[in-house]
């Protein structure tokens, strides 16, 4: 059991690691190289990414990679894709030449309107207070122009301010539900800045107002922050093409693979336990862009998954359907995701990922997100419908295992020649390199 350190975040990262090692790794001296071996070489640059967080000891590595041949409203893209898991990136550009082939994606942005609240507790006349929040919007929206000048200037600000007496939930609790655009930034400093701003001006107007009898003057702020859900900042992608242009697995008719494609689909609009597995799908390709591009993708998982449940049930992201003769494929996501601020300008590959993509502004990158989301679940699903989704993974995780299992560059040279024709498992690789030293 480890002993109570007070004032860690003050040590000097030595030190840190110092007594971590000492703590947890019994002095070993491997652990603390471990950490080391994934400093940057170049200082600066190591420093840049230390100031990131709080008490950084090392960098935690993911795989960049890249998927060509998106073609997305008539343009060519190549995405920048940072994740862990072996066949995403493979299946993401499968999918991209597949519907590359076919015409392409197509998207438009719905929204791009993002919520924020002040939440409070308030005793008293709900009318009163109604009237009295009416009477001073402009003067609340005055009170923020220092906070909303710049985002105005870039066509952003806030949209609506508006009460919502929220009583028959909890007693005596109320919101200031307000509505923002803000422009290219994903704008949660933005928001939480005129929030809290505006809870102080709204305290102050009630106390200082006679309307108000003395007992109803005594609200409680309870907080004041910007909403994940953002089902108002929406993007949408889609393909579609003639049945009779679709590739199925031998021996599928081209309408049987669109019809069982489609039940698959329906399957997760009223199955949530498949429903949640067919929407981490969608997510691999989400998030890999999303983390790639610097935005916050647990902020996105939030919204996405609340945005799949507002039914009351959890339900398919993406929708299929057989309209006539068409095979049509489509999906909508909140997306609240920024160009600028947070580590657009600072993290290297964050920029790098940036220029790949032409840098873009916040509506293009939801709509690339979006198809990202798309060609990942295509992917899987058609996997799924034809020749079951491990035969493609497993293939992808091969070097995983060859990896895992310290295999030689000649081991691995004649294991991805013999699993071309044989199934892939954990077993079958130990028993082909015992077979093969």
């Amino acid at each position: 059991m480890s002993t109570p350190i007070r004032g860690f975040s003050k040590r000097s990262k030595q030190e840190k690691i110092d007594w971590l090692i000492q703590q947890y790794f019994n002095n070993d001296l491997a652990a603390k190289q471990t950490l080391e071996n994934y400093w940057n070489s170049d200082d600066a640059l190591q420093q840049l990414h230390d100031d990131f967080i709080e008490n950084t000891v090392s960098n935690f590595y993911l795989p960049l990679g890249v998927a060509p041949n998106f073609t997305i409203n008539g343009r060519d893209y190549t995405l920048p894709m940072a994740i862990e898991e072996s066949s995403v990136v493979a299946a993401a550009a499968k999918a991209a030449k597949y519907w590359g082939d076919r015409g392409g994606f197509k998207t438009e942005v719905i929204g791009e309107e993002k919520i924020g609240q002040i939440h409070f507790i308030y005793t008293g006349d709900p009318l009163k207070l109604a009237e009295f929040i009416t009477e001073i919007e402009s003067q609340l929206r005055s009170d923020v122009a220092n906070i909303t000048h710049n985002m105005e200037k870039r066509g952003g600000g806030i949209q609506h301010i508006e009460l919502r007496n929220k009583s028959s939930n909890i007693d005596n609790y109320y919101q200031l539900h307000l509505t923002f655009l803000t422009a290219d930034s994903m704008g949660a400093n933005f928001i939480n800045s005129c929030l809290e701003e505006l809870a102080k001006r709204l305290k102050y107007y009630i106390q200082a107002s006679p309307i108000f009898a003395e007992t109803e003057k005594d609200i409680e702020i309870v907080m004041s922050i910007l909403s994940n859900y953002v089902p108002n900042c929406l993007a949408k992608a889609s393909v579609r093409c003639p049945i009779e242009q679709l590739e199925t697995e031998e021996g599928m008719s081209k309408h049987a693979f669109a019809e069982k494609f489609v039940r698959a689909v329906t399957i997760a609009k009223e199955e949530p336990y498949r429903a949640v597995t067919h929407n981490k799908g969608i997510m691999n390709g989400v998030d890999a862009v999303v983390i790639a591009t610097g935005n916050d993708f647990r902020a996105v998982e939030a919204g996405v998954h609340a945005f799949a449940a507002r039914s009351g049930q959890y339900r398919s992201l993406s929708n299929a359907f057989i309209d006539g003769d068409d095979f049509c494929f489509e999906l909508s996501l909140p997306l609240a995701i920024g160009t600028v601020g947070g580590l657009t300008k600072l993290h290297p590959l964050v920029k790098w990922s940036m220029q790949l993509l032409g840098n873009p502004s916040a509506k293009e990158l939801m709509q690339i997100i979006c198809v990202a989301g798309l060609a990942q679940n295509f992917g899987a699903l058609r996997s799924l419908v034809t020749s079951g989704i491990q035969k493609g993974h497993m293939k992808m995780h091969l070097l995983n295992i060859l990896n895992q299992l310290n295999a030689t560059s000649g081991q691995k040279e004649k294991a991805t020649e013999y699993f071309k024709t044989t199934a892939v498992s954990h077993n079958a690789v130990t028993t082909f390199l015992q077979n093969n030293p």
